[in-house]
Formats: C-alpha cells, sequence, structure tokens
C-alpha cells in the first residue's frame, strides 16, 4: 500500500516545496485517504454509488475503488473555489501497458493549463507523456442504469478511467496524472531514482510558482 498511496504522497511532498519557497499563489492539495478493509458494507459489482457531486455511479470493477475518491476529491476541490486542478495518482496498470516504466501518463482538459504544465515538466526534469480525452471515450464509461459507470474495462484502460475523472472536473481546467509506471522504481535511471521515485513533486513545485512569471 505503500505504492499505491504514492499519488497523496507527491501531493503532500509538493506542498512542502511549495510552502518553503513562499509563491505567490494560493495552492489548496486535498489528500483522498479512506480506510479500504473488506466488510459486510463493502461494495459489490451492481452497486450503485451517488457521488459527493450528486452523480450515480454503477460499480461495475471493485478493484476501480481509488478513483471514487478521488472523484469526490475533485469536487471537494470545485466547491472550495479551486480555479485549476491537479490530480495524481497510481490510478491504472494500463498506464504502463502504455508507457512502460519511462514515462508517467498525462491527461489535460485545457491546452493552456497543458502548455504550463508541460514547461513546468521539462523545469524540472521528469518524464510525462500526453495522453488522449476524445470524447468518443465517454462511450466506454456509460451505464444504462447511472450516469457512469466506474470502469470502462481492458481496452484503454488509463484513458477510460481519466474519462470517468474529468466528469467530476466538469468545466475547470484540469490535468490528471497517472503516475502507476514511475512512482516506485526497481532500479535507478538517470532521471529518477530506486525506490519510491517522488515523481510529479518537482513538477508541480514547479507548476506553482509558474502562476508568479
Amino acid at each position: 500500500m505503500k505504492y499505491d498511496m504514492a499519488g497523496g504522497a507527491a501531493m503532500i511532498g509538493a506542498m512542502r516545496g511549495i510552502a518553503l519557497l513562499k509563491p505567490k499563489v494560493k495552492v489548496t492539495a486535498i489528500i483522498c485517504a479512506t480506510e479500504n478493509m473488506p466488510s459486510g458494507k463493502a461494495q459489490k459489482p451492481g452497486d450503485i454509488q451517488i457521488a459527493m457531486s450528486g452523480k450515480s455511479i454503477e460499480i461495475i470493477n471493485t478493484d476501480a475503488e481509488g478513483r471514487l475518491v478521488l472523484a469526490d476529491g475533485l469536487c471537494y476541490a470545485r466547491q472550495l473555489g479551486c480555479t485549476h486542478l491537479v490530480d495524481a495518482a497510481t490510478l491504472t496498470g494500463a498506464v504502463v501497458v502504455a508507457l512502460g516504466y519511462v514515462n508517467a501518463g498525462i491527461f489535460a482538459s485545457d491546452d493552456k493549463m497543458y502548455e504550463r504544465f508541460s514547461h513546468a515538466n521539462e523545469k524540472a526534469g521528469e518524464k510525462f507523456w500526453r495522453m488522449p480525452l476524445d470524447e468518443e471515450y465517454k462511450e466506454s464509461i456509460k451505464s444504462s442504469i447511472a450516469d457512469i459507470i466506474n470502469s470502462g474495462g481492458r481496452w484503454g484502460g488509463a484513458v477510460t478511467a481519466a474519462m470517468f475523472l474529468k466528469e467530476f472536473a466538469e468545466e475547470t481546467p484540469w490535468i490528471h496524472l497517472d503516475i502507476a509506471g514511475t512512482a516506485w522504481m526497481e532500479e535507478q535511471k538517470p532521471w529518477i531514482a530506486k525506490g519510491p521515485s517522488g515523481i510529479a513533486v518537482r513538477s508541480l513545485v514547479e507548476f506553482a510558482r509558474s502562476f508568479t512569471s
């Protein structure tokens, strides 16, 4: 589970750096943490869950649980008045199939925001690769009994997971970082450390700093 919480750890690490550097921009971090234990109340395939935003979610895959708390985190951030959203998570094995252990996946709903993050990313020296968010992918998360399903299946799994989260970011400019392939490295590379890599921390700090330049 140390690997599974790497997205939350990256946000805490980034906030530490931001606090020390004190950029002249208000930054809010929400750590989506919850107990994930089996019990008689555990959700089952076919259950319907109502998200914080009011959207109904049909549970297709109980292993696609992390995106449920992320969805509420995005909704809560919007309620707090956040004008730009970035989430990071070890969300899918599918992004590792697509990009291996070299690049992390980045999804962006807004091109200008992506360009700003891309410049920050270049400064930080971290490897990310932009993935698609075409509207056609939304077909894969449609439900006949709820607003959406929580898993679009095997094909394009990293993209359909991002499309799920996009439903909760709504019109707010938003970036999703799927760091499953690079959050924990088995061997050191010139650009990334062995073990828990801290991927995204430097890019997030540079991104926050970019709003004052």
